[in-house]
This record gives C-alpha cells, sequence and structure tokens, in this order.
C-alpha cells in the first residue's frame, strides 16, 4: 500500500490521483472534504471528461484521516500500487505524473486554475539519510561564466574547467546544481565530460565529447554511496573536464546571461572503489532515424562486453551497478535496459514505460546489479512522432533525438561507452531504396513515403539487421564489434488488489522486488521503507503546502 498526504489552502474539497501521460481524461482521483456541518466525504473517482467527476465502482482509497481548519484542508488516504478497478492507474517505479487539484467550495467540478500535474518518481529508491559527509570537505564550482543564451530554441554552450588540483588523490562524493535565480527553467540539463587524463587545457571538443559523463543534472542534488567515490588527483584521473549546458529557450528571450553549473564536493577520506560511468544505447551519429507519424518505433543500441578487458589494458573486475540515468529528447516515451549471459535473458536492469524529457535525474538501483566479461547490454527506446510530418534525425538538438543510458558502477575501468547501430544498407533495402554505402543508405532513408506500413516495416529492419558495436575507453580508443538484436521478454506485472475489475490478466505473476499488501493491513502494520523517498511536491502559488507518500509494508 502507499498512503498520501495531501494539505490545501482552501476550504472546499481537496484531491489528489495519477493521470497518464497523453490526456487528463480517466485519470483517477481520490478527492474529500469537510462540509460547512463538519460531516466528512472522501471518494475514490476518475475523469469522465476534462472537468467531470464520476465515482469507481470500486473504492479502492481507505480514508485515514480528514480535517479542516481556519486554512487548510487535510486529507490522508492510502491505496494499493495495484488494484484491480481499471480506472486506477498503478503506481509504479516509472515515472508517475501525479494530478492534484481542490476547490473553492464543496462542489466536485475541475477547475484548469485550480489542477496541477507533476511529474515524479513516487518510488524512487534512495540511499539513507544517513550518508557520511566527511569532516574535511572540500567545495569546488565547476560553471559557466556570464554566458548571453542565444535566441534560439536549444542551445548547448561548451566550456572547459580544470578539476581541483590536489596533491594526492581524493574522492569527489557529491555533486549538486549551481544554477541562477530565474534561470533555473531555461538550464535544461547540464553535463559534465571527464577529458582523459591530460594535464593540458583539451584542444578541442573531439578530445572530451561524449568520452566519460561524469555526472548529470536535471533539478536535484546527488550523493554518491559511502563506498564509493570519483578519484582525482592521481596520474590516471582527469585534470580537465568539458561542461556542457543543455539551454532550452522556447521563449525566445533576448539579453539572458547565465553563470550555472555543478558545485562539487571532495575528500581525501577516500571510499573503498573509485566509480565509473558506462555510457550504452544508440550510437547517435548519423544513423538513428525516427519515421514521421508514428504511434510507438523502438530504436535498439547493443553493447557486448566481450572486449572490454583487451581494451582496458587489464583485466577487468565484476561491474556492480548502483544507479542509472535515461536520456532520450521529445519524441522519447519509454526506455530499457536488458541484462543477457550466455545467450540468455538474465534480467531488466532498469526501465521507465513512462518516461518524461523534463524529469531526467540519476536514480538507483534497489540493488547492485553485477555484469560480468561477456554480457551482453541492449538499450530500446520508445518514440512517439505523431506530431511530426519529417523525419527524426540522432543529434545533440532537443528536437533531434537521442536513445542513451547511462550506467554509475564500480570499480571503475577505462571503458566509457559501448553503443551500437545498425546496417542501414539493409534498412534501406528492406524499404525499397537502393543504396551502395551508408551515406547513400542515410540518403535513401528521406526518400521514403511513412505508412503505417513502412513504419513497422523501417523498425523490424532496423531490429533485424546486424548491428555495429563501437566501444570506447576514457582515453579515445575504438573498436568495433558486431552483433544481433536479442528478443526481450516482457517482465511480468504483480498481482493486482482485492481483485474486482478484471484488470489482472493471466500471464501476470509476482516479480521480484514486488511484494502485495495483505488484505486486511491496519495502521499498526504501517512502516517507512529505508530504501524509498519521501516524496515532496509543492504547487503553484502556496496552495497546496505539500504531499507525502510513504509506503506500508506488508509482511
Amino acid at each position: 500500500m502507499i498512503t498520501f498526504e495531501l494539505q490545501v489552502r482552501t476550504a472546499g474539497w481537496v484531491g489528489l490521483g495519477v493521470k497518464s501521460r497523453y490526456t487528463i481524461v480517466g485519470s483517477d482521483l481520490v478527492v474529500g472534504g469537510v462540509l460547512p456541518d463538519g460531516n466528512v466525504y472522501f471518494s475514490d473517482q476518475h475523469l469522465v471528461d476534462e472537468d467531470t467527476l464520476e465515482e469507481d465502482g470500486s473504492q479502492d482509497a481507505e480514508l485515514l484521516g480528514l480535517t479542516e481548519d481556519d486554512d487548510y484542508t487535510t486529507m490522508r488516504f492510502s491505496r494499493p500500487f495495484r488494484s484491480c478497478d481499471p480506472h486506477d492507474q498503478d503506481i509504479t517505479s516509472d515515472t508517475m505524473r501525479v494530478l492534484a487539484a481542490y476547490g473553492l467550495n464543496d462542489t466536485l467540478k475541475l477547475d484548469g486554475e485550480h489542477t496541477f500535474v507533476k511529474s515524479i518518481f513516487l518510488l524512487q529508491v534512495v540511499h539513507p539519510d544517513n550518508l557520511d559527509v566527511p569532516e574535511d570537505t572540500i567545495i569546488h564550482d565547476l560553471e559557466i561564466t556570464d554566458f548571453l543564451i542565444p535566441e534560439d530554441d536549444t542551445t548547448y554552450a561548451c566550456t572547459f574547467l580544470p578539476l581541483p588540483i590536489v596533491s594526492k588523490k581524493h574522492h569527489i562524493y557529491k555533486f549538486e546544481p549551481k544554477l541562477v535565480y530565474h534561470n533555473e527553467t531555461m538550464v535544461h540539463h547540464i553535463l559534465v565530460y571527464a577529458c582523459g587524463n591530460a594535464s593540458a587545457l583539451p584542444t578541442g571538443t573531439s578530445d572530451c565529447y561524449g568520452a566519460d559523463p561524469a555526472f548529470h543534472l536535471c533539478s536535484q542534488s546527488y550523493q554518491f554511496p559511502d563506498d564509493v567515490g570519483i578519484s582525482i588527483g592521481t596520474p590516471l584521473d582527469p585534470q580537465w573536464i568539458r561542461l556542457e549546458i543543455h539551454y532550452s529557450n522556447f521563449h525566445n528571450l533576448p539579453g539572458v546571461h547565465d553563470s550555472s553549473g555543478i558545485r562539487v564536493y571532495y575528500t581525501a577520506q577516500l571510499r573503498k572503489y573509485d566509480m565509473g560511468v558506462l555510457q550504452l544505447g544508440f550510437f547517435t551519429f548519423p544513423f538513428h532515424f525516427i519515421p514521421p507519424g508514428a504511434e510507438s518505433f523502438l530504436s535498439y543500441g547493443l553493447c557486448k562486453t566481450e572486449k572490454f578487458e583487451e581494451m582496458n589494458g587489464a583485466p577487468v573486475p565484476d561491474i556492480q551497478v548502483y544507479g542509472y540515468l535515461l536520456h532520450t529528447h521529445l519524441a522519447g516515451r519509454a526506455l530499457q535496459a536488458v541484462q543477457y549471459r550466455n545467450g540468455k535473458q538474465l534480467r531488466t536492469v532498469c526501465k521507465d514505460d513512462s518516461y518524461d524529457f523534463n524529469l531526467q535525474e540519476t536514480r538507483d538501483l534497489p540493488y547492485r546489479v553485477e555484469i560480468k566479461p561477456g554480457d551482453e547490454l541492449l538499450v530500446e527506446c520508445q518514440y512517439q512522432t505523431l506530431d511530426r510530418d519529417t523525419l527524426t534525425f540522432g543529434g545533440p538538438s532537443t528536437m533531434n533525438e537521442m536513445c542513451l543510458i547511462f550506467f554509475f558502477y564500480y570499480p571503475r575501468n577505462n571503458i566509457s561507452s559501448c553503443m551500437g547501430y545498425p546496417d542501414i544498407i539493409y534498412v534501406a533495402h528492406e524499404l525499397g531504396e537502393e543504396a551502395s554505402d551508408s551515406m547513400e543508405g542515410v540518403m535513401a532513408i528521406n526518400n521514403v513515403e511513412w505508412t503505417p506500413e513502412s513504419i513497422k516495416k523501417a523498425e523490424k529492419a532496423c531490429k533485424e539487421s546486424q548491428q555495429t558495436v563501437i566501444i570506447k575507453t576514457i582515453d579515445e580508443t575504438v573498436e568495433n564489434t558486431t552483433g544481433w538484436i536479442p528478443e526481450i521478454i516482457p517482465t511480468p506485472r504483480g498481482p493486482c488488489l482485492e481483485s474486482s475489475g478484471g484488470k489482472v490478466q493471466p500471464q501476470d505473476e509476482t516479480p521480484a522486488g514486488f511484494r502485495a499488501a495483505p488484505k486486511g493491513l491496519s495502521s499498526s502494520g504501517t512502516a517507512t521503507l529505508g530504501c524509498l523517498s519521501l516524496a515532496a511536491l509543492l504547487f503553484g502559488q502556496g496552495a497546496f503546502s505539500w504531499l507525502l507518500a510513504t509506503l506500508q509494508a506488508g509482511v
């Protein structure tokens, strides 16, 4: 079970629920309030149109408290992660679009001015609150200086900066955004790339572009586990970084200067392991394409680790992955990374079936995933382009696309990226186009008349063609290999609770890590799970004071 508490500055009704990505219609909303005579009302409902609520046939929310004072109406309730009511949205580890609403009186009708939606990781796994903070902590800022943001929709601003100069090995253990007030909405994300182990200023972006993305930021600080840190100060460590800031100036505002960046915290108290970052996915340039008008289009990027030891120059210990970050642009709808060993699917390492371009943050895994030499890793990205009438190609612009997953792991090795792309000549031929080399293949894709049938044929050809796998080290050594896209076996869903609506399907079972709450759970059995976060939301104009999501653990 999951428990919510909502506090709103109103004497009317309040509501909280979950909506789908595409429409508010069909959203589930638990509503309640206190009548002038002191009686309370509470109901599990759903939206039949943009402003009309209807009570669910199955009431799956349990009221835990509902009060009203001179300032606030406060409602606390619990509900299953997955009820069997088809009107209830499942609560999963995917990006959840939380819907909050309120009224100025007790008439249940939605008003756009009093309705808010926010994407959030409700079931985000986080480290404990008692992470180590070394007494000798030193702070260092990596920031761009007085950059004039162009009046363009998308700009990537880049600069080279030195890492802290230290006389012996130190560990970076935490980073956080350093944003200029009022510019927060224009800074979409920040990347920091380590530039090999050169001691001199790199002469061009090719020296470190995409080499070793050590940090990624959207809106929050992040502290590594107590046994992991980013090494600086040894001959093997980078001394320069490339700071890349993605600006989205969609309102084309003139004259905006920015000095944003990342603040890093480092210490001489060394952790047990050096952290590494492995970039996986579809090799962006130049063969990645997504047809226009696609309800769904899947892209794949394969990684084969069999050459890691040869390229590393030394034996590669088993890679222990503890965190990850997903990245596509605006057309991205879902991503997943799947691990294979000896030709068999081992596990889905991470996934998000409801990805939001505007919520990209480092996420921790519920347990550390071990990758052994010889394992294969497959990244699958799903896109939708119903709003586009021309091809979307891979590239850095927001209107281009990417398909990337970053693994945060230990102990560090020399491999920085492992990505794949399909045989574009084969794909062009399957679409009825002539091509004798790769660039002709890319050009031929532009000649295709895109229909639902040709879109599916392109997706099938990309999946069935041989993949070229490009493996790159931190010092820019590159090796290629080839492979084939394996099938992905879907992860079964957990059982629904209090089956009455027929949502559960025959193949559903309890997946690893899922615990269904017992039917008779009482408030005395409530406990906060240490591995899951308390989610705090702030909705508009101070009307919503706060929202807490905690978990009830059924034993």
